[in-house]
């Protein structure tokens, strides 16, 4: 049933105006508006809503990801926008920060300025 529909990505925020210049500024997503309950971006078609909260804790899963053409490309592209990709001891990542799984997918995470846990892959 809901194969065909679009999906709705929901992201915990705590600092509306940081969040908002981290996604529109840092990944260069386009902003929608602003409906006082969430920030909404339009992610490739898909809506993507910041949602306000006092507080919450962030975890330490990805809890979104993009997947890319091409993961190096992307990368540096980010990283030249200021985004710095994190580095874990329990897998093995090139200098760019990305791990290669043993299906092949290349991925890469990155945090938001609220900590939530996102990424970008390359799938084979």
């Amino acid at each position: 049933m809901l194969d065909s529909n679009k999906i709705i990505g929901f992201i915990p925020i705590t600092d509306a105006a940081r969040a908002k210049s981290f996604y529109a500024d840092t990944l260069e997503l386009k902003f929608v508006s602003d409906d006082q309950f969430a920030l909404v971006f339009d992610a490739n078609g898909n809506m993507l809503r910041l949602v306000r909260m006092k507080e919450f804790t962030p975890q330490r899963f990805t809890i979104l990801g993009w997947e890319v053409p091409d993961i190096e490309t992307a990368v540096r592209q980010l990283s030249a926008n200021g985004v710095k990709f994190e580095r874990y001891e329990f897998v093995q990542q090139d200098d760019l920060g990305i791990w290669t799984a043993p299906g092949g997918a290349k991925i890469a995470w990155f945090l938001d300025p609220d900590g939530n846990n996102l990424s970008v892959s390359q799938h084979t």
